[in-house]
């Protein structure tokens, strides 16, 4: 895993500066170059990234006895019956790379995993895990089924949720509005529009008792996608628990709460860099000490894809982003094993099959060795990478958006078979606005489907042992470690975000993806193959309840005039004397805030006053 193990060269990750170089397929190398340090073996990036693929076998020519003779054969085939076929069928493209710059041979043999060691392949439920994180994996429990909603009032989301429920969902995902994401209340110049327009409205604990009205949080999962601000959501989740009289060490599910994804990605914030990442500790902190099961992080890969971000970039910085955080908790003086366990992750599911699948095989083995051998971890729960996954919303189109059930159902096949825990596969008609009740209830039945008709949930990583799946796995992870070395060396990653060079890398591989699906050199059926000029779009649609800014504002503004106000103002204050402490933990205080009614526009703007707010250099 460290610079020893990584191929020195600048060829060898997914092709940056080759923009032309079609994702066609290159001949096999010549047996005595073959798993060898060329071009072909690792995806070239060029000079300027450099993060090392690097080959998955040996040269055939230092290697001795059968496997000599296999790269004989190999050198015969290629010669004799390939140079014979292709000269009169030619190959579709002189050269093949996955979705994310990664080149392919034309087949795979034992010569292309000669030098993964077995032990980086495992058993599942063992170090690395990079076969899974338990023994059994679905064969004891099958992946949550858990699809996303939100929008509108907390009570048009609990009838989505109960739905859902209804249908065979079996953990909940929610989904906020911009002004609850951003940290305004419903009645801020700034929300004007946007209430319940792209997520649940979100104001006080008062919404967050009628959200989760009839749902046993003791016996449900429940996920937040929220960053600059989860730390009040999770301080209104543990207030209405401790209102209804559960034990928290009850509770699970997550927050996402990664908010380094953020600068470099989603551009959603309220703070700068550092007291943003101090709010993440201390809701690391506080969750492994008060919520035994819950899940106090969501590291995101998903948004840095969403973004533009290469399948690589996608984990890597994922990686990145997680040292930062476990760094942060450390100096409060925690032990890595009282925390780790409970760190989770978040991936997207692109369309690249194999390559999503050795993606999330790569990435469980690299958390395995960094939590190990960087941090010191002696507890494999602190080593097991749990990872939700969510089908790719970008890879949906309006042309002809039925078929985008055809691409979920295989994005899911391949989140399935890398070993996802959890799994949100999107609706057919989400290129257009929030996914109707019917196309939710496909999506939830495709999941269905791959887990109780297809099979591939009874055998532990099927796949593994496949020479090709194992060579990518491989040079993934060779790749992963690759760019956190150049994160390390350019002096971690909130220097490295504070400075765009996150940002920089995904604005040049969504470039570059823009020019490939422009050109057709990146196939999107029904927008630059096998278009449909005809179409007419009749489609029903979900609709926006014009009265919801104002259903929505009445209760907000009810709660105000009913909370004990000078409380709330002295809550306020304390909340700004333990922000100023750099020791003290901020969940406590604004449990207690949230519990007497103040609401999140209250403590995000009294933190503004204190912390000031984030201006981004823009990258280009």
């Amino acid at each position: 895993m460290n610079d020893s193990t990584i191929p020195p060269t600048s060829a060898e990750g997914p092709s940056r500066g080759a923009r032309s170089a079609p994702g066609g397929g290159s001949a096999a190398a010549p047996a005595a170059s073959v798993g060898g340090p060329t071009s072909a073996e690792g995806p070239a990036r060029g000079a300027r990234s450099a993060p090392a693929g690097g080959s998955a076998a040996a040269p055939a020519a230092s290697v001795g006895g059968p496997i000599s003779a296999l790269a004989a054969d190999v050198d015969a085939w290629e010669k004799n019956e390939v140079a014979s076929f292709v000269r009169r069928a030619p190959e579709r493209a002189a050269e093949f790379r996955t979705l994310g710059g990664f080149p392919l041979k034309r087949t795979y043999t034992a010569l292309d995993v000669a030098d993964t060691p077995q032990d980086d392949v495992g058993l599942p439920g063992r170090f690395p895990f990079t076969r899974g994180p338990y023994p059994t994996m679905y064969r004891g429990r099958l992946w949550t089924m858990r699809q996303i909603a939100g929008f509108g009032t907390a009570e048009d989301t609990n009838r989505r949720f109960k739905y859902l429920i209804a249908h065979g969902q079996t953990g909940l995902s929610t989904d906020f509005d911009m002004p609850t994401l951003m940290g305004y209340d419903s009645d801020h110049p700034m929300s004007e529009g946007e209430v319940g327009r792209e997520g649940v409205a979100i104001d006080t604990l008062a919404d967050m008792e009628h959200l989760f009205d009839g749902i046993d949080l003791e016996t449900t999962s429940v996920s937040m996608t929220i960053n600059p601000s989860a730390w009040i959501l999770l301080a209104m989740y543990v207030a209405l628990a401790q209102e209804r009289g559960y034990d928290l060490h009850k509770l699970s599910g997550t927050i996402q709460a990664d908010i380094l994804k953020e600068y470099q990605a989603q551009k959603e914030w309220a703070f700068p860099v550092a007291p943003s990442v101090r709010i993440v500790r201390d809701c690391i902190t506080y969750c492994a000490r008060n919520m035994k099961r819950y899940n106090p992080i969501n590291i995101s890969g998903y948004h840095i894809s969403e973004a533009g971000g290469s399948p690589l970039d996608e984990v890597a910085f994922t990686m990145c982003n997680l040292i930062a955080y476990v760094e942060e908790v450390l100096k409060t003086g925690m032990q890595v094993d009282e925390f780790a366990p409970r760190l989770a992750f978040f991936y997207v599911c692109q369309a690249d099959f194999f390559e999503e699948i050795a993606k999330f095989r790569a990435v469980r083995r690299v958390y395995a060795k960094l939590m190990r051998e960087r941090f010191g971890a002696r507890n494999p729960e602190s080593m097991r990478l749990r990872f939700h996954c969510q089908t790719a919303a970008a890879s949906l189109t309006k042309p002809q958006y039925p078929i985008n059930v055809v691409r979920t159902g295989l994005q899911a096949l391949a989140a399935v078979l890398g070993g996802a825990q959890s799994l949100h596969t999107n609706g057919m008609d989400e290129a257009f606005a929030i996914p109707t009740e019917e196309a939710m209830k496909i999506a939830l039945r495709t999941q269905q489907i791959i887990a109780h008709e297809s099979g591939v949930a009874d055998v532990v990583d099927p796949l593994g042992g496949s020479y090709f799946v194992e060579s990518l796995t491989t040079q993934y992870e060779r790749a992963i470690f690759g760019v956190i070395d150049e994160v390390d060396r350019g002096g971690g990653t909130m220097r490295l975000t504070q400075e765009g060079w996150f940002q920089r890398r995904i604005a040049d591989f969504a470039y570059e993806s823009a020019l490939k699906k422009a050109s057709g050199e990146k196939p999107v059926i029904g927008v630059n193959r096998f278009v449909d000029p005809e179409e007419k779009f009749a489609i029903e649609l979900h609709p926006y309840d014009a009265s919801t800014a104002q259903r929505q504002i009445a209760r907000l503004q009810r709660v105000r005039r009913e909370r004990d106000n000078a409380k709330v103002t002295g809550l306020l204050e304390h909340l700004v004397d333990v922000a100023q402490r750099e020791d003290e933990n901020i969940m406590p205080v604004t449990i207690e805030l949230v519990a007497a009614g103040a609401t999140m526009g209250d403590i995000v703007e009294k933190l503004k006053a204190l912390w000031g707010t984030y201006r981004e250099n823009p990258v280009f």
